[in-house]
């Protein structure tokens, strides 16, 4: 088996929820013998998009900021696990402008997440908080750059993990129906990298 680098990104700017499941996520994923690598936004300065089109004619962003940690990371994994909490029903704006400024990564090279395998992970504070919309934003934009998004399947994890925190670690923590979304989730996971990296 070759050795495949896992990017778990975290889009919560708090060490509490996200960071631990995601954290998880990568544990369980070296477990089956991959690599990690976590990027959290929680510290970092990442401006939104402004859609310049500088990045279009010069193959990097104006921005000159930590989205510059994660740009090369992306050449060198297999798989990516992007990690939010919900916000107004959604991705967290630091999410969002990852994905946004993404677009210098795809104007240096289109293909730059093509047929890499990705999954989602959403915590929110209530059980329906909005879990599954911020889902399915994180799988349009795997969709959008050419990878392949991974769910854990029916009856349980339709669309990926997702948890119920009660505005809570521990809440979190106690969340069996979440972990069991996940480990369903990851199972799927690895058995797309390994048929298609």
């Amino acid at each position: 088996m070759v050795n495949k680098t896992i990017l778990g990104i975290s889009g919560s700017p708090r060490k509490q929820s996200t960071e631990h499941v995601l954290r998880e996520a990568l544990n369980l994923m070296e477990e089956r013998g991959c690599k990690t690598e976590l990027f959290t936004v929680r510290g970092k300065n990442i401006s939104p998009c402004r859609n310049c089109d500088y990045c279009i004619r010069e193959k990097e962003c104006i921005l000159k900021d930590d989205m510059y940690e994660l740009y090369p990371i992306f050449k060198d994994v297999q798989g990516i696990i992007i990690a939010t909490p919900v916000y107004n029903g959604g991705v967290t704006a630091q999410i969002k402008a990852i994905m946004d400024r993404t677009r210098a990564a795809a104007a240096a090279d289109i293909d730059f997440l093509k047929h890499k395998v990705g999954m989602a992970i959403t915590v929110g504070g209530d059980r329906i908080g909005g879990q599954e919309l911020a889902i399915q934003q994180i799988m349009t934009f795997f969709i959008l750059n050419g990878a392949i998004p991974v769910s854990g399947g029916p009856f349980g994890s339709n669309l990926g993990a997702n948890f119920w925190s009660h505005d809570t670690l521990k809440g979190v923590k106690e969340d069996e129906e979440g972990f069991r979304s996940l480990n369903k989730t990851i199972k799927r996971f690895h058995e797309f990298l390994e048929k298609y990296q």
